[in-house]
């Protein structure tokens, strides 16, 4: 089996595509967009992890206490957009999550354009990004829109 098409098939199991959000009043929008991608694993699945982050190149690997597993993480948007995004366009998600990983895909586009730092196009990323992943939030969307106009 192909190791690309492998990492896509566990990143549909076991992967995240997410974007946050942070209140930081010295921007320009009041908010902070903060996309991540990341894979978690069992304990002994260690080994797995550190060759998918050797073939991204990129990402660290962190033990997560509470739940005894490890998860390779990906923040840099340098990185997302070099290596990430990259390989899920050439092996596709086939599950739910290729529709996630598309708005994803957006969201970083519009951030490498600097929209998120645009009080005229932050509402329609921050209306994206809801899409992705639609459990708990810290924050909920009509907060973020409305801390945008402090």
């Amino acid at each position: 089996m192909d190791i690309n098409s492998y990492v896509t098939g566990l990143t549909d199991g076991e992967g995240c595509f997410c974007i946050s959000f942070s209140y930081r009043s010295k921007m320009n929008t009041n908010i902070e967009v903060r996309p991540s991608f990341s894979i978690s694993l069992n304990q002994k699945d260690l080994p797995l992890l550190q060759k998918i982050s050797k073939i991204f190149n990129c990402g660290a690997i962190r033990r997560s206490a509470r739940d005894r597993c490890y998860k390779y993480e990906v923040r840099k948007l340098e990185d997302l957009n070099r290596s990430i995004i990259p390989h899920f366009k050439r092996f596709p998600l086939q599950g739910a999550k290729a529709s996630d990983f598309e708005n994803f895909a957006k969201v970083c586009e519009m951030m490498r354009a600097n929209l998120h730092r645009s009080k005229k196009h932050l509402p329609e990323l921050i209306e994206i990004s809801f899409s992705i992943n639609q459990g708990q939030r810290k924050h909920n969307k009509e907060d973020l829109l409305k801390h945008m106009t402090r």
